[in-house]
């Protein structure tokens, strides 16, 4: 079967997902399944794996499915608590106290919160935990789910301290045969790691520094009252301040400490800037924007989850005491990445499948406590006895958590066993590449010397169909060196631009926006959130291209590690 004929298989579950979805706007309960069965054949069938695998591989899928579906659950339950225990009002009331607009509530949660979130965490936490978080001030529920999937973008590739680039590159690489020509040469795989981490921070720097600019663009266009560009333009000044006071410290810690860290203390720094700007009315419009009446609102913008306070059962309390379980979160996640022997003993609590019906190299496992699941839910936990609740009111938030569950897991259970069956079908009777390998082998013989205005789109490929950076990463990172060796041109910055485009490619995961969707209860309204979510991702991944274009040609950036 030739080339350009299999690549066209690869693509088709792909395909097929984006027309459903996005084309004919199915909800994703009726077109996952299709699209998974449609995958399973042409692994059988095309791709001749075995029965078994692609059975191991869907039982891999669902076990991650477990896990997703554990940090949604958290996400619910400590939203809900703490609307039944009057703390949603205390953060509502605060925020309105920093600035009553919307559009400076969007950027100092979505964008700073989130990015802070990504850093500690990853793995599609931060919309789980900004979504319902802006629910809960007011905003309309497809919005909020908007914001949180854009957020997956300039913060992903250092997000769980630095886990896509530490995990994924170094495991998406051949290092050991990279480290023995690197010695051969005089350096060393730290220095290269190091090089590409630096190049990844400086191309999220530039091209992401306007994600906030774009997230007020598309808040006023789409769910405004005037539906306008003009009310998300008025407030430019204050979102390129907001992109820079992230962007550039974050850019500083990945040239000057590594992977680990820039997300985290981007969002930090930038949070504790942009927050106290706002306060003091720097660089912020002098008319406040906000929505129409909610009753004026369309019924797709509803999501099922509301947030009603019963003034009657809740105390009023401190803005601070109201914060302190999203601070445990943020702490809890922090030192349970950061010290190696907390991570460890919260990892000891695991349930394992190695090698599942017998599949050498498909494994999976469950980490309760490790899994921000396991996070959120401690600290709802936390919130019955800081906040003083009634026994009834925490039962009725964990009622209301575990109904939201249904609709999210009927979905994800097709959702993340096909991207398994996608990642896993390199092992085959017909002894073809992967689905994913193949569909980019194709791209890359067809373009010759302009790939690296199209690598970035590889990596978000890579994260579209498997919802992960990390993920992204192992699949694509040592073909794309490959392709730059190739070509003769920076092995290092093609890779850079794989680890960026995998961060782009995150706003438009499926699998991310149903979690994202039913952490706000917003489910069948996947196809509409990836029409808006595709252009900010189509933008990333384009520009991010041609600075991998311009520095290749133009500047004529080499590989002095690897000459």
């Amino acid at each position: 079967m030739s080339s350009s004929l299999l690549a066209i298989l690869a693509f088709s579950p792909i395909l097929l997902a984006a027309v459903l979805l996005v084309g004919l706007r199915w909800p994703a309960k009726r077109a996952m399944p299709l699209v998974f069965f449609t995958t399973a054949a042409i692994a059988l069938y095309f791709w001749e794996m075995s029965f078994n695998r692609v059975l191991a591989s869907t039982l891999q899928g669902l076990v991650i499915t477990a896990g997703v579906l554990w940090i949604i659950f958290g996400a619910i339950l400590l939203l809900n608590t703490l609307k039944h225990s009057g703390a949603i009002q205390a953060i509502r009331a605060g925020f309105i106290t920093i600035s009553p607009d919307r559009r400076v509530q969007a950027i100092i949660i979505a964008w700073l919160f989130g990015s802070f979130i990504e850093g500690a965490s990853g793995f599609g936490t931060p919309a789980a935990i900004v979504a319902p978080l802006l629910v809960a001030i007011g905003f309309p529920a497809m919005a909020a789910v908007m914001l949180g999937m854009l957020v997956q973008s300039t913060p992903v590739s250092f997000g769980a301290v630095g886990t896509p680039i530490v995990i994924g590159i170094t495991s998406g690489l051949d290092s050991e045969a990279v480290s023995a020509r690197l010695l051969e040469n005089g350096s060393s795989w730290d220095i290269f790691l190091q090089l590409i981490t630096s190049q990844v921070a400086i191309i999220h720097a530039i091209v992401g520094a306007i994600i906030p600019l774009i997230m007020v663009l598309m808040l006023t266009r789409f769910f405004g009252k005037e539906k306008s560009w003009k009310a998300g333009f008025a407030i430019l000044p204050f979102a390129l301040f907001a992109g820079l006071a992230f962007t550039i410290p974050y850019a500083a810690t990945g040239i000057l400490l590594g992977p680990e860290f820039p997300s985290l203390l981007g969002g930090l720094i930038g949070l504790a800037i942009v927050t106290t700007a706002a306060r003091f009315n720097f660089l912020t419009p002098k008319t406040t924007w906000d929505f129409a009446p909610a009753k004026e609102w369309p019924s797709q913008w509803l999501g099922s989850i509301e947030v009603k306070i019963d003034n009657a059962t809740c105390k009023p309390m401190s803005n601070f005491k109201a914060w302190i379980p999203y601070v445990l979160v943020g702490l809890l996640l922090v030192i349970s990445r950061v010290f190696p022997s907390v991570g460890s003993a919260m990892k000891a609590v695991v349930v394992k499948f190695p090698n599942i019906l017998g599949e050498v190299g498909i494994n999976a496992d469950f980490m309760p406590l490790y899994l921000p699941g396991g996070i959120l839910i401690a600290a709802a936990c936390s919130a019955y006895f800081i906040h003083k609740m009634q026994w009834q009111n925490f039962s009725a938030a964990l009622s209301e958590s575990s109904r939201v569950l249904l609709g999210a897991g009927f979905v994800l259970l097709f959702t993340v066993p096909m991207v398994r069956i996608l990642i896993n079908s390199g092992v085959n009777a017909a002894d073809i590449p992967s689905m994913p390998i193949t569909m980019a082998r194709f791209i890359a013989d067809g373009v010759g010397d302009i790939y690296p205005l199209l690598a970035p789109s590889i990596g978000a490929l890579g994260a579209f169909i498997a919802g992960s950076n990390t993920i992204s990463n192992m699949m694509f990172s040592q073909f794309q060196f490959g392709v730059a060796e190739n070509l003769g041109i920076s092995t290092a910055i093609i890779v850079a631009g794989q680890a960026v485009g995998a961060a782009a490619g995150n706003m438009i995961a499926i699998h991310n926006v149903v979690a994202a969707s039913a952490t706000v209860g917003l489910l069948g309204q996947e196809g509409t959130i990836l029409r808006k979510t595709i252009w900010p991702t189509l933008y990333y991944a384009f520009f991010s291209g041609v600075i991998l274009l311009f520095a290749v040609v133009v500047m004529g950036v080499s590989d002095p590690l690897l000459p």
